[in-house]
């Protein structure tokens, strides 16, 4: 018996994804032939049927294939990645379409979400360890790297948007919360001078740098501009001659319900620079400026590093999508 399947997906994709994980780990090469479904149904203590069905779905994807006679065989081999993020959000989506879409055939992703979940974080890493042939990974946090991720192999690991700390063994493309917001805020300096006040809405239990704070603050003191950090909108009522840096997508749709309420115009009355552009972005109120890097360039570049096996070391650009809002 090899092993006992659970009852978190069906035993057809289960016992499917095992034989696929044997041929991208080398148990099985380009030739060789799978065992039997008699015997592959003694081994997993599953149906005849199953294991037929599992069979079928990696014909489909076009791993095996049979000769009349003879059974199944290795056609080519797949390779695997684990792609872990930390949360959905709409431009992780832009991330995923832009890296699932420059993969070639043969290649299987698994796309999973640590919520910002430390014990869930480990838990996942620990379990896939050994399992994969590329692990795409979003750190757990900014400032320090997770020590779980040692167990990874260096030369199949790529870090992915966090990266405040010593990366030197590793693969990364990263993004600057720092320096990157800084010069950000300075590139459209002009437009912000319209403005009396800047105002960063950052909640507590938001799982954002806290330094980008720090460099926020220095920006306003260099400039000469009043600034304030506020938790929550609440905190913060909407004023005119204010413009307001926020991160999360729901505080920048509040903005928008509370401006229309106090007859306050964006782009005019408020200023709304979003953190992170998302597709919506375009046409929310007439356009909603962003701050934020390429994450389609982001899914590219992370695709290249499973396609083409090479090393790589890139902080994206922070720039300043312009809108109407500003």
């Amino acid at each position: 018996m090899k092993k006992e399947f659970g009852q978190q997906t069906t035993k057809v994709k289960q016992l499917a994804d095992a034989i696929s994980q044997e041929i991208s780990m080398g148990a099985y090469k380009i030739g060789d032939l799978l065992p039997s479904i008699n015997q592959l149904s003694a081994d997993y203590k599953v149906s005849r049927d199953t294991v037929f069905k599992a069979f079928l779905d990696l014909r489909e994807r076009g791993a095996i294939d049979s000769t009349p006679g003879k059974g199944y065989y290795v056609k080519n081999k797949l390779n695997n990645v684990l792609l872990l993020l930390d949360q959905y959000s709409p431009f992780k989506d832009v991330l995923y379409n832009s890296f699932i879409k420059k993969l070639p055939a043969g290649y299987k992703v698994d796309l999973l979400f640590h919520q910002y979940n430390e014990r869930l974080f480990k838990t996942l890493i620990r379990e896939s360890a050994g399992r994969y042939n590329k692990y795409i990974v979003m750190n757990f946090s900014n400032e320090k790297f997770s020590n779980v991720l040692s167990k990874i192999d260096p030369n199949k690991l790529l870090l992915l948007d966090f990266g405040k700390f010593d990366k030197s063994s590793y693969s990364y493309i990263c993004q600057d919360f720092d320096e990157g917001l800084y010069k950000s805020l300075e590139s459209v300096l002009t437009n912000l001078k319209r403005y009396k006040k800047l105002v960063l809405v950052f909640p507590k239990d938001l799982m954002h740098p806290q330094s980008s704070k720090e460099y926020f603050e220095k920006f306003c003191t260099d400039y000469g501009f009043l600034c304030e950090i506020a938790d929550s909108l609440d905190e913060c009522k909407l004023q005119s001659g204010v413009a307001y840096l926020v991160i999360k997508l729901q505080d920048v749709v509040d903005i928008i319900k509370q401006s229309r309420i106090l007859g306050l115009k964006c782009g005019k009355d408020i200023g709304v620079l979003a953190y992170n552009d998302i597709p919506s972005y375009e046409v929310i109120d007439n356009g909603i400026t962003a701050l934020t890097i390429d994450w389609q360039s982001m899914g590219a570049k992370a695709a290249d590093f499973v396609i083409k096996n090479k090393q790589i070391t890139e902080y994206l650009p922070t720039e300043v999508i312009m809108r109407s809002s500003l």
